[in-house]
């Protein structure tokens, strides 16, 4: 059985068993999703594609309140219901050109030991079974610690990622970088080069928002 078929089963369960409600006014959900219509209604726009030296960055949302509240409670208190939530809602903005693979940006060992997931992963499977493309989730690799980018200026970014990542195998030509919020583009450019140097020619970003 496919697994889009066993994922809209399950689906199907969960809502039978437990109601939608509202992740966000805890009223009661329109059928099959966490919101109410009129949160739904109230989220920010949905930006266009933003080209990029390597690509194009496709967003679900602007980084914008209630958005950013969501990614954080998805991020760092495992809120993964809401995690994938926000994947549904962006997806159908993401698909302007298919890729060939989805690869999530990687975390370090340390740093995946310490949150015990990691959100880009959660993403591009997501995306990844409904939309039938293949996750590619060891091929990019951390070769190093790096601080937390959230903490650093633009500068600061662009250093703290230079050279942290290593890509293992044979590539695909067009892949599309998993990440849930693009700031500066400085973690993605550097995936990015790391990719390109090892033979993709197009790396698009797929993330759940963008800062601008």
């Amino acid at each position: 059985m496919p697994m889009q078929t066993v994922y809209r089963f399950l689906n199907c369960l969960n809502y039978s068993l437990l109601p939608p409600r509202c992740v966000l006014c805890e009223n009661p959900g329109m059928p099959h999703l966490d919101l109410c219509e009129a949160c739904l209604l109230a989220l920010p726009e949905k930006p266009s594609p933003l080209p990029c030296s390597h690509g194009s960055v496709h967003a679900g949302f602007f980084y914008t309140s209630p958005i950013d509240g969501m990614i954080q409670g998805f991020k760092f208190h495992e809120q993964l219901h809401v995690g994938r939530l926000l994947a549904r809602l962006c997806l159908p903005g993401l698909v302007s050109r298919r890729p060939d693979a989805l690869m999530p940006v990687p975390l370090h060992v340390s740093r995946l030991r310490e949150r015990g997931f990691n959100q880009s992963l959660e993403l591009a499977r997501f995306w990844g079974m409904q939309l039938s493309v293949p996750v590619l989730g060891q091929m990019l690799s951390r070769a190093r610690a790096t601080q937390a980018q959230s903490r650093l200026n633009a500068v600061e970014r662009a250093a703290n990622v230079a050279g942290a990542f290593r890509v293992a195998g044979g590539v695909p030509n067009h892949v599309a970088l998993i990440d849930d919020v693009y700031t500066t583009g400085a973690t993605c450019q550097a995936a990015a080069s790391a990719l390109m140097a090892a033979g993709v020619r197009r790396v698009d970003v797929w993330c759940l928002a963008r800062v601008a």
